[in-house]
């Protein structure tokens, strides 16, 4: 694969902040327990797979950079991956979004966004990074387990009173 440069976008490269969502596979949903103050999942696999998108951001660099910071992966000078970090009152920093051109997914492009956020939320002050993963975006939810991130909270209100009744967020954390 070819040499991938990560770096804060600037104004400068603002326009690759409109990086378009991609379709995912939703195959199953991660259900989340505890006792004894302890958390724990486990998962359940759809009969049947189907492919979502998310809704397209319109994502002002104004309005990142009040509140945070983006990081971008760039192949050739052209932006494939983003990750949008945004101030908390906590000790964790917000990882807003994270995505990745489908064609560049599992080659190490997310790991390294999150890798390369946290450098940076730690230099400013903050222990860690937390961020939310729909119960039913089942390989998310794994993928941020695998990068070490730790369950510590689930919201069942969130999507009460809309279309998406039933599903429920689930809060990771990494120090």
């Amino acid at each position: 694969m070819k040499s991938i440069e990560y770096r804060k976008i600037t104004e400068e490269y603002a326009i690759d902040l409109q990086l378009p969502n991609e379709p995912f596979k939703v195959f199953g949903r991660m259900i989340i327990n505890r006792n004894n103050e302890e958390w724990s999942y486990e998962t359940e696999m759809f009969a049947e797979a189907y492919y979502m998108t998310f809704p397209e951001e319109e994502y002002s660099f104004e309005m990142i950079t009040r509140n945070g910071f983006v990081l971008g992966a760039y192949e050739n000078g052209n932006c494939i991956g983003l990750a949008i970090f945004q101030n908390d009152p906590g000790k964790y920093m917000y990882l807003y979004d994270l995505k990745v051109n489908k064609e560049f997914r599992r080659k190490g492009i997310a790991e390294e966004l999150i890798s390369s956020g946290l450098k940076l939320v730690r230099s400013l002050g903050y222990a860690g990074i937390y961020t939310i993963g729909q119960d039913n975006n089942l390989a998310a939810c794994k993928f941020y387990l695998k990068q070490n991130f730790v369950i510590g909270g689930l919201n069942t209100n969130d999507y009460k009173h809309t279309k998406q009744e039933g599903k429920s967020n689930i809060y990771f954390y990494l120090d």
